[in-house]
């Protein structure tokens, strides 16, 4: 079997705050059926997983940032807990605090240039003394993309120069970008000729030096590919530059994790993939979100999972409910999810300006949100970009249509029924094309045999790492031939 390290600031069940802590959780544990070994590395956090787990230290060492020298230790998980070798980097001060990007106060460390380019450097001086070597390092998003530099350019890390680095971006509208006088002295020695390779619009700019030096570049999904290379503003000539070296790949899901027979986090579960079972199935998950939230019955549940985010169009989403309601339509909304504190209070006065009709939980809820795939007939995603997004494909895979923008990964995923497809598109992304989405869901869940025929039909659809695992072998073959 051929090596392949992910280098991630995630890693599903570990630590994550979005969809490629779950990708990076996912995608390793499918390729040994390819003939491929991935390993995963990301910091040691402070954070409830790695409590109770046990670690054994496979290297110490320390290094130069700054005017300071900062000590790590590599240790690889020992006891159970991933399907695939883990590692972890402890560099105390830096990581060993219990939130993974975010201070008390909802914004991002003060020190995060420093502790982004010390883990990279740790990485890179374990590389450089570990006695096998990995085949490929596959690096995930800015967060990761000084590695491939690091690989390429730093004398130090020379013997490395010749490996394969792939680059997979999950959401290109964050680049790590750090101010040149704040952050040099962070870099390890780099000739001054070099120095040029980090620069995009006068900053050090992660993610466009990973797009640079990477042997491969991946987004989530096709669509999103063609998406970067069209509209990245100051980027978009690097992508065309680097477009030879691009591909799209759909992310999948873990389909033994994601299971409705065995999900441990619901208490009701499928017990066959019989029309009649699915027609129980989701009739038990939709009683316990209606009793909880004392919902109204015989109506069309929609639900909401994700961030209080621009990019998520949440405000739309609330401004879509309440006009909707207010026409007097016949629907229930359940939204789960936490971020802007506008956004946030703003869904707190929907709920309860709505009361049975509205439900709203403002959290990170794992458990509550596998009853929203589970109980809801319907997910709206109202994303302005969407990289590719997991949260349709779990819907399907629970049984539960989504009500999609067309941008992304949903273009590739969600076809419009009208098309012959699995879903409602939102053609038009504002108040009034997200009601008339609400409109078809609230029509076509009155046409019991038509709605049923197509939960049936989703949950018979294969969004696993199985297909997308055997494209990521594919790449890492031409990249080790």
């Amino acid at each position: 079997m051929k090596n392949v390290l992910h280098v991630s600031s995630e890693c599903y069940p570990a630590a994550k705050a979005g969809g490629m802590g779950d990708v990076v959780g996912a995608l390793p544990a499918y390729l040994p059926e390819h003939d491929i070994l991935a390993s995963v590395v990301i910091p040691k956090y402070k954070i409830k997983w790695f409590l109770d787990k046990i670690f054994t230290t496979i290297y110490e060492g320390t290094f130069p940032i700054g005017d300071q020298k900062q000590s790590f230790t590599v240790q690889k998980l020992t006891s159970t807990g991933m399907p695939f070798p883990f590692y972890c980097i402890d560099l105390p001060g830096l990581f060993d605090r219990d939130s993974i990007y975010l201070a008390e106060n909802g914004q991002g460390f003060k020190d995060e240039p420093k502790r982004n380019i010390a883990f990279q450097t740790a990485v890179m001086e374990w590389l450089i003394v570990r006695y096998e070597k990995f085949d490929i390092v596959h690096v995930h998003d800015h967060m990761m993309g000084l590695i491939p530099f690091f690989m390429k350019f730093c004398p130090k890390y020379k013997k490395l120069k010749n490996n394969p680095s792939i680059l997979s971006i999950h959401n290109g509208s964050y680049r790590g970008q750090f101010v040149w006088n704040e952050v040099k002295s962070f870099l390890p020695e780099i000739a001054d000729s070099d120095l040029g390779v980090l620069d995009w619009d006068g900053q050090i700019n992660s993610l466009a030096t990973a797009i640079k030096c990477a042997w491969a570049i991946i987004t989530v999904s096709p669509a999103y590919m063609l998406e970067l290379v069209r509209d990245s503003d100051t980027l978009s000539p690097l992508y065309a530059t680097e477009l030879n070296k691009c591909q799209g790949i759909l992310n999948g899901i873990d389909s033994k994790n994601w299971d409705p027979r065995s999900d441990t986090y619901l208490s009701e579960h499928l017990k066959s993939y019989k029309k009649e079972d699915w027609i129980t199935f989701k009739a038990a998950n939709k009683a316990l979100l209606q009793e909880k939230y004392k919902l109204k019955k015989d109506r069309p549940l929609i639900g909401f999972i994700g961030r209080f985010a621009f990019q998520k169009g949440a405000d739309l989403l609330a401004d879509a409910i309440r006009a909707g309601l207010a026409s007097k339509m016949k629907f229930n909304a359940f939204i789960l999810g936490s971020g802007d504190k506008e956004l946030e209070q703003k869904v707190m006065h929907l709920s309860n300006a709505f009361p049975g009709v509205v439900g709203t939980e403002i959290a990170y809820n794992e458990q509550l949100a596998r009853l929203v795939y589970a109980g809801c007939d319907f997910l709206i995603m109202p994303s302005r970009f969407e990289p590719c997004g997991l949260n349709q494909l779990y819907s399907m895979r629970y049984g539960t249509v989504p009500i999609a923008s067309h941008v992304g990964g949903l273009k590739d995923t969600v076809i419009d029924v009208i098309n012959g497809g699995q879903g409602i598109v939102i053609n038009t992304l504002d108040q009034n094309g997200l009601m008339n989405g609400i409109s078809r869901a609230i029509k076509l869940f009155k046409d019991k045999k038509k709605f049923l025929k197509l939960i049936h039909t989703i949950t018979q659809l294969d969004y696993s790492w199985n297909n997308s695992a055997s494209l990521y072998a594919k790449l890492y073959s031409k990249y080790l031939n």
